[in-house]
């Protein structure tokens, strides 16, 4: 072992009751050092958190065990390791990552790190290890990787060397897409004018988490299916049980991180149940700038229910009351797809999103 890497430290995470409690200061490093990390791969603050954000979300959770390490070097924090383990009955998954600062690259840190994914996945009995990464274009043409699925690509760079090395497949290719919604906001009016039309036996339901009780079941019921219903090529995910509980669990991470956040659902008005969904979401803990992204989370129309225009119907919904009412100043919104989910970037191309950046799904199955 080299010098530099007898000189690391992987230690479990301190995770504190809350951003005010005395131990709280590893967390607000990590949380600064993860946000950095996403700023040396895409050049913005897109995808940055502030503590009390991002603190929910690793607190106790009966539907996922999640484990993480903070890497230190010289006693600063200098990357983290972190391990999902979902809770479905029978689940072979492990979900993980593993990020360090450019400045430490290339020493074998992250290599050193890697070994903790296996070991944990192993003492639970997961056998399928899946993490995906973003993949910086660079600024020469050079060798590509093509999925299986044959829709997308993205450059042999170091992260794609990363996983090929530890005996990764890649699976799948996301698009991140943007979209300005300043600019966009004439043409979703129109848009969801003619969805309207096409969709007349459905009317539109929205509510800021958390969820009304009397949503509740109905949305648990179309959560669910998002772990079933979207395009998944042959990554490997646990059929989810979702209930009022579990979306009151759900629902209460956003409103302890302060994160505002807006379901717009279709509803059949013949049997009175909700068909279709749209997330946005965006940052407001602490005064934090109303001018920052705000995220498209999970879109889904149940298979039984589409060719009505329910997917455009709830997204022009959602992004109209989200920029007359709730988020005036956001200037985009960033969502991410399955390059082979052409329905949906049908939607979202309409509607004015365009591509970004590309990220790799990556599976191993474990001996």
């Amino acid at each position: 072992m080299s010098n530099t890497l007898t000189e690391v430290e992987f230690r479990p995470l301190t995770i504190p009751a809350s951003m005010d409690a005395a131990d709280a200061d590893e967390f607000r490093e990590f949380t600064r050092v993860r946000n950095a990390i996403y700023r040396e791969i895409t050049g913005n603050d897109d995808d940055a958190m502030t503590p009390e954000a991002l603190l929910p979300h690793y607190h106790d959770d009966p539907d996922e065990i999640r484990y993480a390490w903070v890497i230190v070097k010289d006693g600063e924090i200098i990357g983290r390791v972190g391990v999902d383990l979902p809770q479905e009955d029978g689940s072979l998954n492990a979900f993980w990552l593993v990020e360090l600062l450019g400045a430490h690259h290339g020493l074998g840190i992250g290599s050193a790190a890697y070994p903790l994914v296996e070991k944990t996945a192993r003492e639970h009995g997961r056998t399928v290890l899946q993490s995906w990464a973003q993949h910086v274009e660079p600024e020469e043409p050079g060798e590509r990787l093509d999925p299986p699925t044959g829709f997308g690509t993205i450059p042999l760079d170091r992260a794609a060397r990363f996983f090929l090395r530890h005996g990764y497949t890649l699976e799948q290719v996301e698009r991140q897409s943007n979209l300005d919604l300043a600019a966009s906001a004439e043409h979703v009016r129109e848009l969801l004018a003619e969805a309207e039309d096409a969709s007349a036996g459905y009317e539109v339901v929205q509510w800021l988490l958390p969820t009304p009780p009397e949503l509740a079941d109905d949305y648990a019921w179309v959560k669910s299916r998002m772990s079933t219903d979207v395009p998944a090529a042959a990554l490997v995910f646990d059929e989810e049980v979702w209930d009022a509980d579990r979306i009151a669990r759900h629902d209460q991470r956003y409103v302890d991180g302060g994160t505002t956040a807006l379901v717009t659902a279709a509803r059949e008005r013949a049997s009175g149940r909700l068909v279709a969904f749209n997330e946005l979401t965006i940052d407001d803990h602490g005064g934090a700038d109303p001018a920052e992204p705000s995220h498209q989370e999970d879109t889904l129309v149940l298979k039984e229910h589409r060719g009505h225009r329910l997917g455009q119907l709830v997204k022009c919904a959602g992004l109209k009351r989200w920029h007359e009412e709730i988020a005036p100043l956001s200037p985009k919104v960033i969502t991410y797809n399955a390059e082979e989910n052409r329905p949906m970037l049908d939607i979202n191309e309409r509607i004015g999103f365009f591509p970004v950046g590309y990220e790799g799904a990556w599976k191993k199955v474990l001996s």
